[in-house]
C-alpha cells in the first residue's frame, strides 16, 4: 500500500476509535500498536514499552506533575475565592468591576495553577454566583469565566506550553516569556468587553426601572471602605509572592523548570497549611488524589501520543504530509492560515495536549521552511487552541461551567462564550501584524533567539 493509503487508513482508524468513546490515550496507543503489527517489523512490538518510556523520560516533562501539584494545592483550598474577593473589593468602582475582577482573578489563578479547567472551577464557583446575585445575565457570567479560564494554557506555567516546547525542541523559558504579552493582551480585551457588556445590561435594567418595572440587582452598587479593602489582602499577598518567586527563580536562571515546579508545589502546600490550616492527611488527600489522577491522565496521553507520532514518522506519514504541504508552494501566510484552520477543526474534538503531540511532527517542518518563528507560532497556536476550549461541540470549559453553574442553560453558556472567541481571533490577527507583542519580552530577558 502507498504511503498515502497508509496515512489515510491511519487517520480514519484514529477517528473511529476516538468516536467509539475510548479514552484518548488508549485510542492513540491502540491505533499505533495495530499499525506497528501490520506495517513494521514484528520485533518493534517488543520495544513498545521501551519507546514509550524513553519518550516520557524527559526532565522537562517532570515539571508537569509538580506544576499540577501546585495548582491542586491552590485550587482545592479557598485561595481562588479569596483572590477573587480581594480583586472585587479593589475594582468595585469600575463599571463592570465584578466582571473585570473575574478576568484578573482568572489570569492570576491561571498563572499559579497552569490549568484551564482548574481555573474555571476555582474562580467560577465563587464568581458566577456573585455575578448572578448582582444581576449579571447568565450568558455574561458564564462566558467571562469560561474565557478567563482559557488563560491557563497561555500564561506561564502552562502545561500545554511545556508540551509544545518538548515537541518543538525549543526553550521552555523563552516560550513561557513569549506567552506573557499575548496573555496580557487577552486580559485587556476581555476586561474591555466586560465593561462594555456591563454598561449595556445596566442601561437595559435602568430603562426597565424607569418605566415602572422592578429595580434590577445590577443597579445596586457595592461599597467598601479602605479598611475593608486592605483587610482582604493578607491571604492573597503570599500567593502573589509565590508566583513572583517562582517566576524569578525560573527566568533568573536560579532553577530549572523542574526545580521551579517542585519549589512552587512545596511552597503552595506550605502556604495552604499556614493560611488555611490544610495539613491533616484528610485535608491533603483530595489534593494528592487530584494531582495523581490528572498527572497520570496527562502522562498517559503524552506517552501514547509520542508513540503514535513515532509510528507516523516511521511509516513516513508525517514527512509525506509535510512534503506535500511544502510542494503546494503556498505563500507563507496562506500556509499559516491553512494550518491554523486545521487546528481550529481539531479543537472541535480534541484537547490541546493531543493536538500538539499529534500535529507537531507534521506542521513544524513546513513552518520552519517558511521561516516562521516557532516560538511565536507556539503562542499563536495556543490562542487558537484556547478557542477550542470554549466553542462547541467539545469545549471543555463549557462543561466545567455547566458543573459549576447547572442553573445556567447550556445554550446561554455557549452564546456567552462566542464574543470571546471573536476577541481571541482579534488577538491572533494582532499577533500576526505585530509579532513583537510576543517576542519583545523573551528577547529582552534572554536575548535574541538566533534559531527559528
Amino acid at each position: 500500500m502507498s504511503v498515502f493509503g497508509i496515512g489515510l487508513a491511519y487517520g480514519i482508524a484514529t477517528l473511529l476509535v476516538m468516536f467509539s468513546g475510548m479514552p484518548i490515550a488508549f485510542a492513540l496507543g491502540a491505533v499505533a500498536v495495530v499499525f506497528m503489527g501490520i506495517y513494521m517489523p514484528s520485533a518493534s512490538l517488543d520495544t513498545v514499552t521501551q519507546n514509550v518510556y524513553e519518550e516520557m523520560a524527559s526532565i522537562t516533562l517532570l515539571s508537569i506533575p509538580l506544576f499540577i501539584l501546585k495548582g491542586a494545592a491552590i485550587g482545592k483550598s479557598r485561595a481562588g475565592q479569596d483572590l477573587y474577593s480581594a480583586l472585587h473589593a479593589w475594582l468595585h468602582r469600575v463599571p463592570g468591576g465584578l466582571g473585570v475582577a473575574n478576568v484578573f482573578a482568572c489570569a492570576l489563578f491561571a498563572a499559579m495553577a497552569g490549568s484551564s479547567p482548574a481555573t474555571c472551577s476555582a474562580i467560577g464557583s465563587a464568581g458566577i454566583p456573585e455575578m448572578r446575585k448582582r444581576g449579571y445575565s447568565g450568558s455574561f457570567a458564564a462566558g467571562i469565566i469560561a474565557a478567563g479560564g482559557t488563560l491557563g494554557i497561555l500564561l506561564p506555567p502552562s502545561i500545554t506550553m511545556i508540551l509544545f516546547a518538548v515537541a518543538a525542541e525549543k526553550s521552555l523559558g523563552r516560550l513561557f516569556l513569549a506567552g506573557i504579552g499575548p496573555g496580557l493582551l487577552l486580559v485587556t480585551l476581555f476586561g474591555a468587553y466586560a465593561v462594555i457588556r456591563f454598561r449595556r445590561e445596566y442601561k437595559a435594567a435602568e430603562a426597565i426601572y424607569k418605566n415602572g418595572g422592578p429595580e434590577g440587582a445590577i443597579l445596586t452598587r457595592d461599597e467598601y471602605t479602605l479598611a475593608e479593602r486592605f483587610s482582604v489582602l493578607p491571604r492573597v499577598i503570599p500567593f502573589v509572592l509565590l508566583l513572583t518567586g517562582v517566576m524569578i527563580a525560573l527566568y533568573g536562571g536560579y532553577a530549572t523548570p523542574s526545580e521551579t515546579a517542585g519549589l512552587g508545589g512545596l511552597l503552595a502546600l506550605a502556604l495552604i497549611a499556614a493560611i488555611y490550616s490544610v495539613w491533616r492527611p484528610s485535608d491533603l488527600a483530595p489534593i494528592m488524589k487530584s494531582t495523581i489522577r490528572e498527572s497520570t491522565m496527562l502522562m498517559m496521553i503524552i506517552g501514547m501520543s509520542l508513540l503514535y507520532s513515532y509510528v507516523m514518522s516511521y511509516l513516513h506519514i508525517s514527512q509525506s504530509v509535510a512534503e506535500s504541504i511544502v510542494a503546494m508552494h503556498l505563500p507563507r501566510w496562506e500556509l499559516l492560515f491553512a494550518i491554523l484552520v486545521m487546528v481550529v477543526v481539531l479543537g472541535f474534538f480534541l484537547p490541546p495536549v493531543s493536538i500538539i503531540l499529534m500535529t507537531a511532527p507534521i506542521i513544524l517542518p513546513p513552518l520552519r521552511a517558511a521561516n516562521f518563528d516557532i516560538i511565536w507560532f507556539g503562542v499563536v497556536m495556543t490562542i487558537v487552541m484556547e478557542m477550542g476550549l470554549i466553542h462547541p461541540p467539545v469545549g471543555l470549559n463549557i462543561f466545567v461551567i455547566r458543573n459549576v453553574a447547572p442553573d445556567i442553560p447550556l445554550r446561554e453558556v455557549i452564546w456567552g462564550t462566542l464574543p470571546f472567541v471573536l476577541l481571541m481571533m482579534l488577538a491572533v490577527l494582532l499577533l500576526c501584524f505585530v509579532p513583537g507583542i510576543s517576542t519583545w519580552l523573551p528577547d529582552l530577558v534572554m536575548g535574541p533567539d538566533g534559531s527559528r
